[in-house]
């Protein structure tokens, strides 16, 4: 059996120990945790024929697929699709629920899928009569368990649509005990045609109330979406693709024996979808109601809500029902959504509260523009109907929301969760609202004929997308000159975080000389950095209506409640609040007007901010034993850091006044490849030292083990007399471009170096940036975005942030990679003004010339190993070539062509030059002087070239 060597020293040791440690501890909380695997799903397919209407004999055929989970009977879930899906669209939520032991129905709401009828928008007698006659059915199967009452444990969840229909059931049917809607609206007719000004100065108590004010302004853009989704659904009046026969069963895999258990692929139509026939070509309205489709042809050409269009919108809202709602409810809520927003969760807790039921809300990072719940979230909401029904288990605190960072690693933005214990303002007390106050005059805006151009705010459902792209975000946000009145706030000193509904009091008035009776604007509230960047959070628009303007031009003053946001607005970054006539996505009068809009005397934004405590997730009992072990872990690691850190303060006296010396450095990789050997230099206060050599001589490694980033396999490296560990202190006297700049592209030149700064944690004041950056000499180019460099400005850039805080050694890596001349030219320039300031500078480069004419010293590194060091004129001098300076070249070179060992003559102007081969130059010399050639100078030729070549061969 092969010997395993083990480590030798006692540091070693103590690190191979930690690692066994990890491994077992990993093993421990894996086999603790672990289990067979879910238990299998079995599913049922049924077409359910229901009343068309209320006493009405026409039926409707739905299609319904229940999952049952391993055990039953079983707390029953409703789970409701969204708009434009089917039950299809949320089988893998359902198969989720059914694997935590809910018994789950899913089915395809009217128009959708293979189910028939006419799309109603959660009717009462319709989609939401369904639903209950549903309940009937799954009743009726005995599987649904019942609670110590008596009752059904029965509870509806869905998102959006199905979020809607979750809600309109529980205030129409006692048998739901708990509902989990999730980025739905409160208000049909407010979430398609909202208006946020309203009159009366009020101060809402809940941190994101909309202000619900009537007759507003018509969202188009995501209409017309909902529309083209209802239009296309299905068939009228049948379905196209065969159904299962009712009570077919499916496999475990959730497959039909002999069918699919999903609906067949049919051809796909031209211009149609898989297995959905084309809806009537004739028909307009394709699969809405007649009401419905009324409603939408009044919006789409009007852009207003008559009377009974706000009737039917009323009817088919939840709000119609929230007043009847007691049962335990967690509102699921999106941040980045411009269709529902924060304001339409906030109205439902409000009102459910106010008829006596309990309410969790959880604001998280997605929405119809960010996405749908990710797995974790789906965890809290099956925790909180399991909650609900059984009595078992954690239902989570009142409220939480998720704050996005402002940066993004490798395209990811950070995101912590603030928990409090309840939602602010449901059971008495106040949101917490900061008074910003906002400057500018009085202005107008203009909103040109056709409402064109328009501004344009964002892109319905894809704002998240989008939003990330660095070609399409600096789209958004984009007011056209002139269209807009805009009131900004100072810098703030520390960082504010927004959390819900901003709202401020406007001052509107027509044009005397144009009059027109009301004002159609668009507000928003940006996050404008230091560098002027504008950022609209979630994309977010207020649209507002402002009815019964004075012709003679007299004010009117109205509250604006800005959309609900969470926003991080950092130290140093600004609000502005600018108001538009114009919003790309919304429907607008085409008659141009001037309007005139101006801050109310007195007027402040007022900012909501809710406190709380960073969630942290429980851990369950079955990992107790991990968490000791991990514990084991801290122990062994804080041992090997309390080695390390001895081993860090390892100060020789003698060389404090030292900045580098290496001593025996060796690198050794697994399989035997070293890559650095036997390597000793030393380096003085005030120079300017070259590491040279070809590529793979080891330059590189030797730059990351003076930097800490990799462990030496022997030897040692002591700068100003410490010696180098990873983290040592006396690192941060040290500079460094080595591993890469990393800047971040849509920052300035100025700000990256700002936030590199910061995360030291060193004091801002150590710094140094003017001198950094007059140094490196980038001018006003600073202030611009990085992603508008060039190399060689990126480059000079990453030397600026090496040399923040003017270290005492600054160490470079190939500073001049991808340069042009001209641009290799400033770098050499940039790195003589940094030596002159008297600290010493180490560069790492394999351009010859380069080093030639910027360092004093130099050290050429070959296969790991040092073969020369020293002064670069010396090493220069130690090639053997000589020049002469003669009178005549020709008769010059042939003279020293005859000589015995003169090699390589080579003539340049009045120059020649010649590889002596050890003969002496004062031979030379008299040889020439024989041949009758006068000789005005002779000297060594000092080339670092020729030196190189000689050192570490030409093939190199």
């Amino acid at each position: 059996m092969p010997r395993i060597p083990l480590p030798r020293t006692r540091g070693t040791r103590l690190t191979a120990l930690a690692a066994v440690v990890v491994v077992v501890a990993a093993a421990v909380v894996v086999w603790t945790t672990s289990d067979s695997g879910p238990a299998p799903v079995r599913t049922q397919d049924a077409f359910a024929e229901l009343p068309a209407a209320p006493g009405s004999t026409e039926r409707v055929r739905i299609d319904t697929t229940t999952y049952y989970p391993e055990q039953t009977p079983a707390p029953a879930v409703l789970l409701a699709h969204g708009f434009g899906g089917d039950k299809t669209s949320v089988d893998p939520q359902a198969r989720e629920l059914a694997e935590r032991g809910f018994l789950v129905l899913t089915w395809s709401a009217r128009g959708f899928g293979r189910s028939t009828g006419k799309i109603g928008l959660n009717d009462p007698d319709g989609e939401v009569a369904d639903a209950s006659r549903l309940i009937d059915r799954l009743l009726a199967g005995h599987d649904v368990a019942t609670g110590a009452d008596g009752a059904p444990e029965l509870a509806v969840t869905g998102a959006s649509y199905g979020g809607a229909l979750s809600l309109l059931l529980a205030g129409t049917d006692q048998r739901v005990r708990a509902i989990a809607p999730v980025i739905t609206y409160n208000d049909l007719a407010q979430g398609l045609v909202p208006n946020a000004a309203a009159q009366a100065d009020r101060t809402a108590r809940t941190p994101a109330a909309g202000a619900f004010a009537a007759d507003g302004v018509f969202k188009k853009s995501w209409a017309g979406i909902f529309f083209s989704a209802g239009s296309g659904a299905t068939a009228s009046g049948s379905s196209s693709a065969e159904a299962p026969e009712a009570g077919q069963e499916t496999s475990d895999n959730g497959d039909t024996a002999g069918n699919s258990g999903t609906s067949p692929q049919a051809a796909a139509p031209p211009g149609g979808q898989p297995g959905r026939a084309q809806p009537p070509a004739a028909d307009p309205c394709g699969r809405f109601t007649a009401e419905v489709c009324q409603a939408y042809t009044e919006l789409s050409t009007t852009g207003k809500a008559g009377a009974q269009t706000t009737a039917l919108l009323r009817r088919v809202s939840p709000a119609s029902v929230t007043g009847r709602i007691t049962v335990p409810t967690l509102l699921v809520q999106g941040e980045s959504d411009t269709l529902f927003g924060l304001d339409q969760s906030d109205a439902t807790a409000r009102q459910i509260t106010a008829a006596g039921g309990p309410v969790r809300t959880i604001w998280y990072t997605g929405g119809h523009d960010g996405g749908v719940p990710g797995p974790q979230l789906r965890g809290k909401i099956g925790d909180f109907l399991w909650s609900a029904l059984t009595g078992d288990g954690d239902p989570g605190k009142g409220f939480s929301y998720d704050v996005q960072g402002t940066l993004r690693a490798n395209g990811t933005p950070s995101v912590r969760t603030i928990s409090a214990d309840a939602y602010p303002g449901l059971a008495g007390g106040s949101t917490e609202r900061r008074q910003v106050t906002l400057a500018g005059p009085t202005q107008n805006a203009v909103r040109p004929a056709g409402a064109n151009p328009a501004a344009v705010s964002g892109i319905p459902g894809l704002n998240g997308l989008a939003a990330g792209s660095s070609r399409l975000a600096p789209l958004f946000g984009s007011d056209p000159p002139g269209q807009s009145a805009q009131f900004a706030a100072a810098p703030f000193d520390s960082q504010v975080l927004v959390a819900g509904s901003s709202t401020v009091r406007l001052r509107i008035a027509a044009d005397p000389a144009h009059p027109l009776p009301e004002a159609v604007l668009f507000a928003k509230l940006y996050d404008v950095g230091t560098d002027g960047t504008r950022v609209l959070p979630a994309n977010a628009v207020a649209p507002l209506r402002v009815s019964g303007l004075p012709a003679d031009g007299t004010p009117v003053d109205v509250t604006v409640t800005l959309p609900g946001v969470v926003r991080p607005v950092e130290a140093g970054h600004s609000l502005r609040l600018v108001v538009g006539t114009t919003d790309q996505s919304y429907s607008v009068p085409a008659q141009p007007g001037v309007f005139r809009i101006g801050l109310a005397p007195g007027s402040a934004l007022q900012v909501p901010v809710v406190p709380g405590t960073s969630a942290g997730a429980p851990a369950p009992v079955g990992q107790l034993i991990g968490i000791g072990a991990t514990l084991v872990v801290a122990v062994a690691v804080l041992l090997v850091a309390a080695v390390r850190r001895r081993r860090s303060h390892d100060v020789d006296p003698e060389l404090a006044g030292t900045p580098l010396v290496i001593t025996g450095l060796r690198k050794q990789y697994a399989g035997g490849f070293v890559a650095v050997k036997d390597l000793s230099f030393r380096v003085e206060p005030g120079q300017v030292l070259g590491l040279l050599g070809p590529n793979g001589a080891g330059k590189t490694t030797t730059l990351r083990m003076l930097m800490g980033l990799i462990t030496p396999t022997a030897g040692e490296i002591r700068v100003f007399g410490h010696r180098i560990t990873p983290g040592a202190p006396v690192l941060s006297r040290i500079g460094s471009f080595v591993e890469g700049s990393g800047f971040l592209p849509h920052l300035s030149g100025k700000a990256n170096l700002e936030l590199y700064w910061a995360a030291t944690g060193r004091p801002a004041d150590k710094a140094h940036f003017t001198e950094a950056l007059e140094i490196a000499g980038l001018g006003d180019a600073v202030h611009r975005r990085v992603k508008t460099y060039s190399q060689g400005m990126r480059q000079r850039l990453a030397i600026a942030q090496a040399m923040l805080g003017l270290p005492e050694l600054m160490v470079l890596d190939e500073p001049t990679n991808g340069l042009d001349p001209p641009q290799i030219h400033q770098m050499r320039e940039v790195l003589q003004r940094y030596a002159a300031t008297g600290r010493t500078v180490v560069v790492s480069s394999h351009l010859l010339a380069e080093v030639e004419q910027t360092c004093s010293h130099v050290v050429v590194m070959h296969r790991g190993t040092l073969v020369a060091s020293g002064e670069v004129g010396e090493l220069a001098a130690a090639s053997g070539e000589a020049t002469f300076r003669v009178g005549d070249p020709a008769a010059a070179a042939a003279a020293l062509k005859a000589m015995d060992g003169v090699s390589d003559v080579e003539v340049e102007g009045d120059l020649v030059h010649a590889g002596l081969d050890g003969l002496p130059r004062a031979e030379a010399v008299a040889a020439l002087v024989r041949a009758g050639v006068a000789v005005e100078q002779a000297g060594p030729r000092r080339r670092l070239e020729d030196a190189f070549l000689q050192l570490v061969g030409e093939d190199s």
